[in-house]
């Protein structure tokens, strides 16, 4: 009987089992900071989530239990887990001194989760909105930490606190230390979307999670892009999540958008949009083989991962499950989606203790 390919899901998200109170800490932004609850719901664990003393979310020990990770990864065949921090936490809008704090709470917390247990990887998350002092995060994460990479929103919001007037794209110059730090040390890069645009005009029929992330994430695609990012750092390797949003499928209008308006566009970087195809990952959370056919189509098959966005509602439900059962693509092509894509984009072997891509063949 043929061994099943390594199956590596690379973007999973968990929280710490309990975290401070920050909004008392820090003295403001109540109504903002996320409040940890344990209960249970119906006779079954579970984690309130309180934010502003109201039901932001409630999440299940899937979330925030590495013991029921794990029954679940056995339970789904998912060989190893690539984990981040959930988007909520990255708390950019803070002041500086105190999203340096939450990040390190976050990246230690996540260290802790990972250590001595191989089937584990974690990516670190930076304060966004301090460019100097995420560098320095950025080192923790890879020297003290042994991340091997990093997740990042898809933009910095302004706030009262953060002393930021307007939002930070990525293509913004103060984050360019941030990029160039992560390609000189190795460092890959998921980049997630987060406080979506125009959530405050559509918030009925979950439009913010059905509309505003997949345009969130092609913003973020574009802003790497026309800012130059991948031009001044052409070693750096990102992922994008959600199979790259609404990207793959508007490459074409971003294109001639580029060709019929470069004084518009192409005032920062004069590549053709189309040269970056290849030069970067997406995932395959996009819960369609048509769409995983653009992808493959537009991305390649060299350039997408397994993700499921475990363990949300809005996730994959059966960790890779869809390229599994995907019609009409080779076996080697399944099993560099399912695993070793990862390993690419990661810059990391299998770790010792799980199948390797050769024990598989």
């Amino acid at each position: 009987m043929t061994t099943p390919p390594l199956k590596i899901d690379a973007h999973t998200h968990i929280l710490p089992q309990e975290w401070p109170d920050w909004a008392s800490e820090f003295g403001y932004g109540d109504g903002r900071f996320v409040v940890a609850e344990l209960g249970e719901e119906d006779g079954a664990a579970c984690m309130r989530m309180l934010r502003g003393g109201e039901l932001f979310r409630r999440v299940w020990p899937n979330c925030y239990s590495p013991q029921r990770v794990l029954s679940d990864m056995d339970r789904f065949g998912v060989d190893v887990q690539v984990m981040c921090t959930v988007p909520v936490m990255f708390s950019y809008w803070t002041k500086p001194a105190h999203g340096v704090e939450i990040a390190r709470f976050l990246n230690d917390d996540l260290a802790q989760t990972c250590r001595g247990e191989e089937r584990f990887v974690g990516l670190g998350t930076l304060p966004l909105q301090d460019p100097v002092a995420s560098v320095e995060e950025l080192k923790r994460c890879k020297e003290e930490l042994g991340f091997p990479g990093v997740q990042i929103g898809s933009h910095v919001e302004p706030s009262e606190w953060n002393g930021i007037d307007k939002d930070v794209n990525l293509s913004d110059p103060a984050l360019m230390p941030v990029f160039e730090a992560a390609n000189e040390l190795d460092m890959a890069i998921l980049v997630h979307p987060w406080e979506m645009m125009g959530f405050h005009d559509m918030r009925k029929y979950w439009l913010p999670w059905l509309v505003g992330m997949p345009a969130e994430t092609c913003r973020a695609v574009c802003a790497m892009i026309f800012g130059g990012v991948f031009e001044k750092c052409p070693a750096l390797r990102v992922c994008f999540a959600h199979g790259g949003g609404t990207f793959p499928t508007t490459i074409g209008r971003i294109e001639h958008g580029f060709n019929t308006r470069p004084d518009l566009v192409a005032i920062d970087c004069n590549v053709n949009p189309r040269t970056y195809l290849g030069r970067f990952w997406v995932d395959s959370a996009v819960h369609d083989p048509y769409a995983l056919k653009v992808l493959l189509d537009v991305i390649g098959e060299d350039k997408i991962v397994m993700g499921s966005d475990y363990p949300f509602p809005l996730g994959e439900h059966e960790p890779g499950q869809l390229i599994e059962t995907m019609p009409g693509i080779s076996d080697a092509t399944r099993a560099k989606m399912l695993g070793t894509n990862t390993l690419e984009w990661l810059g990391i072997k299998a770790p010792a203790g799980v199948r390797t891509p050769s024990a598989s063949q």
